[in-house]
């Protein structure tokens, strides 16, 4: 492996890796000094809730919760990074702003949202859509690994399944939104599909090559 392509391996992997260390390093935090940072979430339509749309990604119920949403993080954050290394911060930060925002304006009120699993359905969806718009074939390997891997992701956004569990949907929901309206407004920057340019055809090359031979008039002489 050439060491261009294990630098961007490497990176690709640094930001997701960072960004779980941090989340778990809140948690520690919390546990250890009883600081009760879920009261930080997000509350719908509170003037309260509105710090939650930056920190709430950042806070979980427990390390059931926390250990669940850390390893799809750290899969498809490293799939943005390193698919699309040219736009991968803008796509995150604007999952996680977006994502923040609706779940604020749209979500039911009386609980805290919490948790990053709006990202993670945001950076699935985004994965995704992408790869389907984009037609690229490497992208649509990426397309199909999501669907197989996070397919199952769909379920949570419907809250009939879940019914009384404090599973927050409307984040689900709201991150696939959002990845999904990423995909097509960013889908000209990045990777793309190759194009193939066959450039114009010689006239004068063809006219020689079809061309009637000439007859020559005079014969040979003996």
């Amino acid at each position: 492996m050439a060491d261009e392509e294990k630098l961007r391996i490497y990176r690709s992997l640094m930001i997701p890796v960072i960004l779980v260390v941090i989340l778990w390093l809140i948690k520690a935090l919390d546990i250890i000094f009883n600081l009760d940072l879920n009261n930080f979430g997000l509350y719908p339509l509170q003037v309260k809730g509105l710090p939650g749309i930056f920190t709430s990604p950042f806070l979980h119920a427990n390390l059931a919760h926390l250990f669940a949403n850390s390893i799809p993080l750290l899969i498809l954050g490293s799939f943005l990074f390193y698919f699309y290394q040219d736009i991968a911060w803008m796509i995150l930060l604007m999952i996680y702003l977006i994502t923040g925002i609706w779940v604020w304006v749209y979500a039911r009120g009386g609980a805290a949202h919490i948790g990053a699993s709006g990202v993670i359905y945001g950076l699935a969806s985004f994965l995704f859509f992408s790869g389907m718009i984009r037609r690229e074939k490497g992208l649509l390997v990426i397309t199909m690994l999501v669907a197989f891997l996070y397919g199952g992701l769909i379920w949570g956004i419907f809250p009939e399944l879940f019914p009384n569990q404090p599973i927050s949907w409307e984040s689900h929901l709201m991150g696939l939104l959002s990845g999904f309206v990423l995909a097509i407004y960013y889908r000209k920057q990045g990777p793309q599909r190759e194009s193939w340019d066959w450039g114009d055809e010689d006239d004068d090359e063809d006219d020689g090559l079809w061309a009637d031979p000439q007859i020559d008039d005079h014969p040979p002489e003996n």
